[in-house]
């Protein structure tokens, strides 16, 4: 199951190295390999969240997510998007960008981390919506209930959401944003473009989720119709199998994976050039991670992992709304990438060992019922 579900990624793994080998020697094959680490450590958080959408999609949407859009991933986001950030915020061609990235790489670095604040906004602005309306959906299952109870009631009010994420942007915008980071350690003023991107990062939010739950929504009355013949199944005796999201729903739904993706991407490229500002490795080290980030979400998805740790989705959105914050935070201030991973992975693990008590408790409890039942038989035969 194991070589099965990260076979490929071993593989990318082996030959990544190698052409790191290739292009720099042992010193880029350690920071090729350190770029993986960073990579897996930041977005054990995604593959979780992506796991709890990808178990509602067929197969085929499944198999699409991990061939198209592992591409999309890996290429599009670690490749392709550092390109894109120097060449808008440079003014300048995609092939001069290229160029710049492969010939001047202090250069490259510089207008990347000048286009920090907008690339931050716009993924803490989703991510946050993301967070916001998961802890504000009233679930049967709390982990947190001290705190999730109170938020559900709250939740009932219209629109709230995305109130709270327009005044947590227009408070980015006349704080971080008045004196965003730039290269060299100078401070400008940002707040337009923060706001901007914000705007730009709630929108996608809304849309992009917002036609994905309208699709969701339109299959409720086949569900339905279905739900009456898996009743008929179960009589009979025959298999039922679940149902899954197809056609336009699958469609929108696999939209909202990339972007939600490429929104966790964020904090992972601008932090690799904490380590380097050679574009072929990052490519090739934060490439790596996002196999691996893959594989783990089929992984969970397979081994019904959020059905058995009921907590562990929790954790991972708490870890969403964490990481939207410190996106938003570092628009002023740098912040250690070593933060921003154990951040995540301590959310995850308290999560994880919260479904194990619980899974120990109701085994327990299951125990003791079962016990009280046969004594009570034995009660009724004496």
């Amino acid at each position: 199951m194991v070589l099965k579900t990260f076979g490929w990624s071993f593989a990318v793994t082996a030959l990544g190295l190698v052409a790191a080998v290739f292009y720099g020697g042992w010193t880029a094959f350690g920071i090729v390999a350190i770029l993986s680490v960073l990579e897996i450590s930041l977005s054990f958080d995604n593959a979780v969240v992506n796991a709890g959408i990808l178990k509602k999609m067929s197969a085929f949407w499944q198999k699409i997510f991990l061939t198209i859009g592992i591409l999309i991933a890996v290429f599009g986001m670690r490749l392709v998007f550092p390109v894109v950030i120097v060449a808008v915020s440079a003014k300048i061609g995609p092939i001069d960008a290229v160029n710049l990235a492969l010939t001047d790489k202090d250069r490259y670095q510089e207008l990347v981390t000048d286009a920090h604040p907008s690339i931050a906004a716009f993924g803490g602005m989703f991510l946050l919506m993301i967070f916001l309306d998961f802890i504000f959906e009233d679930r049967d299952i709390k982990w947190l209930a001290w705190l999730e109870r109170p938020l559900a009631k709250l939740g009932k009010i219209d629109m709230l959401s995305v109130c709270i994420a327009l005044i947590v942007l227009m408070i980015t915008a006349m704080t971080f944003a008045t004196h965003a980071h730039q290269h060299g350690g100078a401070h400008v003023d940002k707040a337009q473009t923060v706001l901007i991107s914000g705007i730009a990062g709630l929108i996608t939010y809304l849309v992009v989720g917002g036609l994905s739950g309208f699709f969701e929504d339109k299959l409720e009355e086949e569900e339905e119709r279905e739900h009456e013949e898996e009743e008929e199944a179960k009589r009979a005796g025959k298999p039922v199998s679940a149902v899954k999201l197809a056609g336009k729903a699958a469609f929108f739904m696999f939209l909202y994976l990339e972007v939600l993706d490429a929104s966790f991407s964020f904090d992972g490229v601008i932090g690799a050039f904490a380590i380097t500002n050679d574009i072929v490795m990052m490519a090739l080290g934060l490439g790596i991670g996002a196999m691996y980030v893959r594989s783990l979400t089929v992984y969970l998805v397979r081994q019904g992992t959020l059905d058995d740790y009921v907590y562990l989705e929790h954790g991972a959105h708490y870890a969403i709304g964490a990481l939207a914050v410190i996106l938003l935070v570092t628009i002023q201030y740098e912040i250690n990438e070593i933060i921003t991973g154990l951040i995540g992975v301590v959310l995850i693990g308290w999560s994880f060992w919260s479904s194990v008590r619980r899974n120990r408790a109701l085994a327990a409890a299951e125990g003791k019922a079962e016990g009280s039942d046969e004594k009570a038989e034995v009660s009724s035969r004496v």
